[in-house]
């Protein structure tokens, strides 16, 4: 194939003359160094292409290899337990090769040649297959089985298999298609990263992805195959709250991706997640998990293959029949990629300098997530639930990206800086943000926790929608204003917002908080609402309620271990015996000053 020329360079663009049949998307070789890139525009003879590595050093004349196929992953035994950079370049096996800085043009194949794995056939000899069809097993990892598929565009007749330690190149199985022509499979599938994987069918997404924090399963929940926004200021915990659901979310893989932020955040993960013991199976939490580090000081234009390698990566464990759960941190950083080609292509700019098709670019991300039948005879379902965080500047969340992505996700969780400057964490706003899950979630609530969670979850929320009303009364008149009931409202509030949404990420007991013990939590501080209301009714009076001693219970009851739920039923009854009756509300509450006073 005729070389092409470089006729410009600006940045991580370059243009190129003389590439003969190229196509848009196609894979490029830039410069002697053969330097890895992606036409993203066509004028007649030139073609302008995004370079994934540092462009210093090239210039007008160097050579440009066309190699006519677009960018691809390569999917198979060996995904799990790695690190890629933006372009599913292994960082480990980099490393081995060149030491702790990269050259420019290294290269190294995404999944290992040399490594065999125990591939168990549980197809036989003479069944049909299609496309999607699961030929057998390799157990990657402890606790992830692997299944090797039937590539799409494939069906027929297996005329051989066989189980075996191979490399994935091996052939595994043959297949003779209809028309007679015969096709030789091995683990490993090649699969361009801007196409959507197939599947049969898209489903509803019903049952919730569990995060074990209170203010997303309670009040915001996601679905299965569900799409969420975390835009949020510098300082209020996006990558804190990313990092949360990746080591507790019950999904059954994790793909975390790094897209332009900074090096010591990903550096906490690979870290951390080797010691995480994923509390779903009792195994390091990096056995079911994949990371792609595209960091700051990587090249630019890297950012868009990170998110492209990581959703297609998500999408064929998603074929397997496997729940995925996909965290891009931050989609900012992605579109200040873009802003940046598109103004070297000296495009006409959209709002804020982003390019015009900032919105349609995002949206075709978001829109490969959900819960599918996947291709195949059997009638496996997989999900893919992508988790985006957003890094407005200032947290204005009126700019172009927060709003673009707003109009295609289901879930916003707005995170406010003055609520992690009071330690409020997750520092998440429950008066702006929503989840519009909420309606079909309900219904998995009232099946398989308790019927009564729904109300709770609504009068909770009431609540807290009051107490703001009331704090602009305190704040103009001062609470000498309210009355009984609005005092214990306020009262309620406080304790809402600080007995079970605000969650200790590093304790043991409140770092993961299952569905039923939320509710149980919620329905503890609700009780103790209800029963003072029902004591000031009575004549108790307000500073002997405020004053029962099984208050401080309450607010450590977020600390009850997961296997001691039955120590919320005796609270629930202190509650009872303490706010039963005038004369007993004062006797508790006296005891408890002396023997306070006694220590």
């Amino acid at each position: 194939m005729k070389e092409g020329k470089i006729a410009k360079v600006s940045g991580p663009l370059v243009v190129a003359e003389g590439l003969e049949n190229a196509k848009m998307y196609d894979l490029v070789k830039v410069g002697k160094e053969k330097l890895m890139g992606e036409i993203i525009e066509l004028r007649g003879n030139t073609a302008s292409i995004q370079v994934y590595e540092e462009t210093e050093g090239l210039g007008p004349g160097d050579p440009v290899e066309n190699t006519g196929e677009p960018l691809s992953v390569e999917l198979g035994p060996g995904l799990l337990q790695s690190i890629y950079d933006g372009i599913q370049r292994p960082l480990e096996v980099l490393m081995e090769k060149a030491g702790d800085f990269l050259h420019r043009g290294i290269e190294a194949p995404g999944i290992s040649r040399e490594r065999k794995w125990p591939f168990k056939a549980t197809a036989s000899k003479g069944d049909k297959v299609v496309e999607g069809d699961i030929l057998g097993t390799v157990q990657e990892t402890t606790i992830i089985e692997h299944k090797i598929m039937v590539p799409p565009g494939v069906s027929g007749t297996l005329t051989d298999i066989k189980s075996g330690d191979f490399t994935v190149e091996d052939t595994i199985a043959l297949v003779k298609s209809d028309d007679g022509k015969e096709h030789k499979l091995n683990m490993i599938q090649r699969w361009p990263v801007r196409k959507a994987r197939p599947y049969k069918e898209k489903l509803p997404p019903k049952a919730p992805l569990i995060t074990g924090q209170r203010v997303v399963d309670t009040f915001f929940p996601i679905a299965q195959g569900g799409t969420a926004c975390v835009p949020g200021p510098f300082g209020s915990g996006k990558t804190v709250i990313q990092h949360q659901f990746a080591r507790w979310s019950d999904a059954q893989i994790i793909i975390f991706i790094g897209c332009g932020e900074r090096g010591n955040e990903m550096t906490e993960v690979l870290i951390d997640f080797p010691e995480l013991i994923d509390p779903y199976t009792g195994e390091p939490l990096m056995k079911r998990t994949v990371l792609i580090a595209n960091t700051s000081n990587m090249p630019v234009a890297a950012r868009e293959a990170s998110v492209y390698t990581g959703i297609t990566i998500a999408e064929y464990f998603r074929d397997m029949g496997y729940s995925v759960a996909l965290q891009a941190d931050s989609t900012s950083r992605w579109a200040e990629a873009m802003r940046e080609i598109s103004g070297r292509l000296e495009e006409m700019p959209g709002e804020e300098g982003f390019p015009a098709y900032l919105g349609t670019r995002l949206a075709s991300f978001y829109e490969r997530a959900g819960k599918i039948k996947c291709l195949g005879s059997d009638d496996r379902e997989g999900a893919v639930t992508v988790i985006g965080s957003v890094s407005p500047p200032g947290g204005d969340l009126s700019e172009p990206v927060v709003q673009n992505t707003l109009r295609v996700v289901k879930v916003f969780w707005g995170l406010v800086d003055w609520l992690a400057y009071q330690r409020h964490f997750p520092a998440i706003d429950w008066l702006i943000s929503y989840s519009l899950y909420l309606d079909m979630i309900k219904q998995y609530w009232r099946k398989e926790v308790d019927p009564e969670f729904e109300e709770l979850h609504d009068e909770a929320m009431a609540i807290l929608q009051r107490e703001s009303e009331l704090k602009e009364i305190v704040r103009l008149i001062g609470v000498d204003a309210l009355s009984t009931n609005e005092r214990l409202v306020m009262e309620a509030a406080k304790s809402v917002r600080e007995d079970f949404l605000q969650q200790h990420a590093y304790h043991p007991d409140d770092t993961f908080t299952s569905l039923k013990k939320q509710y149980l939590l919620l329905k503890l501080v609700l009780t103790f609402h209800h029963k003072a209301i029902e004591a000031v009714k009575r004549g108790v009076e307000l500073k002997v309620i405020l004053d029962a001693p099984v208050r401080e219970k309450i607010a450590k009851a977020k600390y009850i271990p997961e296997e001691k739920l039955e120590e919320f039923n005796q609270i629930e009854n202190e509650i009872s015996e303490q706010l039963k009756a005038p004369s007993r509300v004062g006797e508790a509450a006296g005891a408890a000053q002396s023997s306070g006073g006694g220590e």
